[in-house]
């Protein structure tokens, strides 16, 4: 079973009490789904990512205190440490063990794996078995993982404050502004007569087109750009891979039509880039729906080609479940933990 909510626990950062209905929903999924004579016995856990990465200590810890007095009233058996933020490198390796486990590629001595992309609100994810070894990559780029009596040497990398929603900020200046009163932050990336608003943790920033100024695919590329040059680094090695893509890039697609929701697809580079010119460039192709669909696009065409370089032909298989499990880094997680914790 995969449940999820909406917002995230970032967004109640100034009223951590709020998050306790958001997390009592999901146990409550738990416990429709797990026999009851099962609760005592099942570990229940909680790992936030990029969202609380980014907060405050402070806020970050209220949140993750009030976690705790949910899960301690819950039925259901707490394990030390059962809540925790977790690095930006674990998420982006467990997410590789979950495709390469539902895919079929976790055996002994594998020559053959899937890489994958994790693009988040905060953050984004790259993970994949390089063919030689990852010596020659920086440490911070690198990690060794066991599971199934095999160890891996990946290669992978998170890069905070490149997820969709936080680069998109950054791109337009709001990221880290407090979101001040009155203050509107304009954009080429949206139609001229536009107003909105976008939310990212916990604060709403109110947003433009520009009514005397540059819109349309070239103009929002710009900006885009500004927030990937010098900082994503382009992988070796990836371009022959079977890649597989989810999160955010899965649901933009499916926004623009690219795949279907309910089987995904497989989406060449230059299939983003060609959307994303239409709806920037048409005005027939806005969607009130998807008012920062441009923009989204947009963002992850300059992510894939500009930041990691990839060509215009390569393909990357989007995703959303394989085998009716989702592709995110919580299954790999599991059978991480239930490796080294024996239940008794």
């Amino acid at each position: 079973m995969f449940q999820s909510v909406k917002p995230g626990l970032s967004a109640y950062a100034d009223m951590p009490e709020k998050a306790r209905a958001s997390v009592k929903k999901l146990l409550e999924v738990a416990k429709s789904t797990v026999p009851r004579v099962e609760w005592e016995r099942t570990p229940v856990m909680l790992k936030a990512t990029a969202g609380l990465r980014m907060l405050p200590l402070d806020k970050a810890h209220a949140l993750l205190q009030e976690v705790e007095d949910v899960f301690d009233d819950s039925p259901f058996y707490v394990p030390a440490d059962s809540v925790s933020i977790m690095d930006g490198t674990s998420e982006g390796v467990l997410a590789w063990v979950t495709v390469n486990f539902l895919t079929g590629q976790l055996f002994p001595n594998t020559k053959k794996s899937v890489g994958i992309l994790d693009l988040g609100g905060g953050s984004t994810q790259i993970t994949f078995l390089p063919k030689k070894t990852t010596e020659r990559f920086p440490a911070d780029y690198t990690a060794r993982f066991s599971i199934f009596n095999t160890t891996y040497k990946l290669y992978t990398h998170s890069y905070s404050g490149n997820g969709i929603k936080a680069a998109q900020l950054a791109a337009i200046g709001a990221l880290g502004s407090k979101a001040p009163e009155g203050k509107v932050f304009q954009s080429s990336c949206l139609p001229k007569n536009y107003k909105g608003k976008m939310s990212f943790g916990g604060l709403i920033y109110k947003v433009s087109g520009k009514p005397g100024g540059p819109t349309g695919y070239k103009s929002c590329y710009k900006e885009m750009f500004k927030v990937v040059k010098g900082v994503i680094q382009e992988p070796e090695e990836l371009e022959d891979s079977w890649i597989y893509a989810f999160s955010y890039y899965f649901d933009h697609a499916v926004e623009a039509g690219l795949v279907d929701e309910a089987h995904g697809g497989a989406v060449r580079v230059r299939d983003f880039r060609k959307r994303a010119k239409e709806v920037c460039n048409k005005v027939s192709m806005y969607n009130p729906d998807y008012p920062f669909l441009c923009m989204d696009l947009t963002y992850i065409t300059c992510l894939l080609k500009s930041g990691y370089g990839f060509e215009e032909e390569t393909v990357l298989e989007l995703t959303k479940k394989l085998h009716n499990v989702e592709a995110s880094w919580a299954l790999g997680a599991t059978l991480s933990y239930f490796q080294h914790f024996s239940i008794v």
